[in-house]
């Protein structure tokens, strides 16, 4: 099943550009690093978390639009935007966002750490004492590892890794063998440290750091003996990271992937960055090398990666400057003493992360890996990181003779060679790896036991909506399920059948799955409630995801506003619909919420006359998750855990006023401000969840 083409069939003027409204969640993200209630170290960690999503913005989404321009693809988007109007607004809100962040890092924040006991000097004000170890410091740890190169016809422009560090140095003078040139390039291996910590006994701080541009810049001049040094400029180029699989020519998508994924590295550059002291003719030297304009060009008061000084609160030991530490809670029916599976035979369990542990998904897989019982064992991962406990039991239930399968999705963009490396493992162990179906990413969470039980074979299952990364779970709102349900069990079964499979799917019970119904009966919801208001009787509609973006489904909410739904949309990042138009959406009500967790809960609720139908999902309302990929969405069924999704994924976040944007017609975002009482969702489920908030 394909998405939908014809876009000309849309009014342009009621749809957000995708790429534009993503730089706004950019804006809401930089407006916590320059919260002042926000700790310290957080706002630095925020300041760096824009410059990553920053960075994989212009990996992806902008070397999308460059490659539709080479093309000549001047299609007209849901939005009406041609690809090389929209390069030339994107670029101009990154120059926003960009001297923003720098004039907040250099005029607030590094001020204010230095004032706590935090320093990162600069050239020029080190004493004799940090400059003589500085010194000592490059040439015993620096120096061996550089290779300078001189540009001359024996020695090219090096291939510069995409988002490195390196150094253009401006040259006088001949070398040892007569030759006479005035470039060269200095790459900083990424061995070398980006941020060095200066021995306490030449500090009046208790955390003193030096960046290594700093290091570098002072020294360079040992590096061209009997050269003179113009200048040195350090430069760091963003490239297309993008992997292009030919689906008629692949025959292993791994090797096929493992082929591609060091050349991800050296794809066309979109994006140079310079330090401001950069010259003029250094600035178009190296424009034209990697064939970029100047509306591609960077230039930051300060050093070109940001994202270098997100260790930095990990580094400092000053609790009053973090959020203080939680540790995440249980539901009370987990804390009886009955093993996971008797607890589950009796009633399903409702976890949200982080404020509740992840650790009963770990237990669930690791009794299962141990239960002689459990005679089998699939799993869908999408993301799970190098070192997991999860797939560490996996790999022992499958050394264990158990039947083990893994539905392991190769295609998770820049998890691919950790997922590779599992997917080695894995099949050394003895389990069954399959890659799910080709063209379509295995973006849906699903863990299934079976186990040998007296009255029969029963299921075990979780579903969630968020990725199987113990990791992640600490930081990522999420919710999942914990079940024994037949029907639910059924359904997962079937959905694992077709994937690992052939044949054409099956109705399921409960489960909406993508490509296949999820859209339609999203689409076929919203019109219920449609229906319902147009009979006189109140429609309500409220969903949280992290994007919205599919026509379809927008043109079914605006059609939903009109008869008079209530509607409100809780929608982190990316969103195509214009709230509170008149006569189309002034019954909509979009929100997003930035604070300390990451928001990634995907909840639909559908008031459906009264029953309150309830689902959880692993897909957000975007064409891609709909039409080019397999997800999954569950209903909660017990109407108790179905009044927390409510009270917890809901209505908590719609009486926020203290994390809360809202959404105007025009796509900007409005931060919500308390009048009388603060109400903070993500600080109000720690203190109700978590066992230490």
């Amino acid at each position: 099943m394909n998405a939908p083409l014809n876009n000309n069939s849309y009014d342009a003027e009621q749809f957000i550009n995708r790429e534009l409204s993503l730089l706004q969640f950019q804006r809401r993200v930089l407006a916590q690093a320059a919260d002042p209630k926000v700790p310290l170290l957080e706002r630095l960690r925020f300041l760096c978390i824009v410059s990553s999503n920053l960075d994989e913005f212009f990996e992806i989404r902008v070397s999308g639009i460059r490659e539709q321009i080479r093309i000549g693809n001047n299609a007209v988007a849901t939005d009406g935007i041609l690809p090389a109007e929209l390069l030339a607004r994107v670029n101009d809100e990154v120059h926003q966002i960009l001297s923003a962040q720098y004039a907040l890092l250099n005029d607030d924040i590094l001020p204010a750490l230095e004032r706590e006991g935090v320093f990162f000097l600069r050239r020029g004000i080190w004493d004799e004492a940090q400059s003589d170890w500085i010194h000592d410091f490059f040439r015993r740890e620096v120096m061996p590892v550089l290779t300078p190169i001189g540009l001359d016809p024996a020695h090219p422009f090096p291939r510069v890794f995409n988002k490195s560090l390196n150094f253009a140095v401006d040259l006088e003078g001949r070398d040892a063998f007569g030759r006479i040139s005035n470039t060269a390039i200095v790459q900083a291996p990424r061995v070398l440290p980006r941020i060095i910590r200066l021995p306490d006994r030449i500090c009046q701080a208790p955390y003193t750091y030096v960046f290594l541009s700093s290091v570098l810049h002072t020294h360079v001049d040992e590096l061209f003996d009997g050269m003179h040094v113009h200048g040195c400029y350090q430069f760091r180029v963003t490239r297309n990271t993008d992997l292009f699989v030919d689906e008629e020519e692949v025959k292993d998508l791994r090797a096929q992937l493992k082929g591609g994924l060091q050349q991800r590295h050296y794809g066309d550059a979109v994006r140079l960055e310079v330090a401001d002291n950069c010259s003029e003719k250094m600035v178009d030297f190296l424009l034209q090398h990697f064939q970029l304009d100047r509306t591609d060009l960077y230039t930051t008061p300060g050093i070109v990666n940001l994202v270098r000084m997100m260790q930095v609160p990990d580094w400092v030991d000053r609790p009053d400057l973090k959020y203080p530490p939680f540790q995440p809670g249980l539901p009370k029916s987990l804390k009886s003493r009955g093993d996971i599976f008797s607890i589950l035979r009796e009633h399903d369990v409702l976890l949200h992360h982080p404020f509740q542990s992840f650790a009963p998904v770990i237990e669930l897989l690791r009794a299962g890996a141990d239960d002689p019982q459990v005679v089998a064992i699939k799993m869908t991962v999408y993301r799970t990181g190098t070192d997991s406990v999860l797939m560490e039991h996996l790999v022992r239930a499958a050394q264990k003779g158990k039947e083990i399968t893994v539905v392991l999705e190769l295609m998770a963009r820049f998890d691919e060679e950790a997922n590779i490396s599992w997917a080695n493992r894995l099949e050394e162990a003895g389990a069954h790896v399959v890659y799910g179906v080709f063209g379509y990413k295995v973006h849906a969470k699903l863990l299934m036991l079976v186990r040998r039980e007296t009255e029969g074979l029963r299921r075990y299952v979780h579903l969630g909506t968020g990725n199987y990364h113990p990791s992640t779970t600490r930081f990522y709102t999420d919710f999942g399920l914990l079940t024994a349900n037949e029907q639910i069990g059924e359904d997962v079964a079937e959905i694992f059948k077709q994937i690992t499979g052939l044949g054409q799917p099956s109705a399921l019970t409960h489960l909406w799955q993508a490509p296949f119904s999820l859209q339609p009966n999203v689409v076929a919801s919203i019109k219920n409630e449609t229906e319902i208001a147009r009979a006189g009787r109140r429609g309500r509609i409220i969903a949280k995801i992290n994007a919205l973006l599919e026509p379809e489904t927008i043109e079914a909410l605006y059609e939903a506003s009109r008869t008079g739904v209530e509607i409100d949309l809780i929608v982190r990042g990316p969103c195509a619909l214009r709230p509170g138009v008149p006569g189309l959406s002034e019954n909509i009500r979009v929100r997003s919420l930035v604070g300390r967790f990451l928001e990634h809960h995907r909840i639909m609720y559908f008031r459906t006359d009264g029953e309150d139908r309830v689902y959880l999902s692993s897909a957000d309302w975007m064409p891609r998750n709909f039409f080019r990929r397999i997800e999954t969405a569950f209903p909660i069924l017990d109407p108790q855990l179905k009044r927390r999704v409510i009270k917890e994924g809901l209505r908590c976040y719609l009486l926020d006023n203290t994390q809360a944007w809202e959404m105007q017609s025009d796509g900007r975002y409005r931060r919500k401000t308390p009048r009388r009482a603060t109400h903070s969702a993500q600080s109000i489920l720690l203190a109700e969840l978590a066992a230490g908030g």
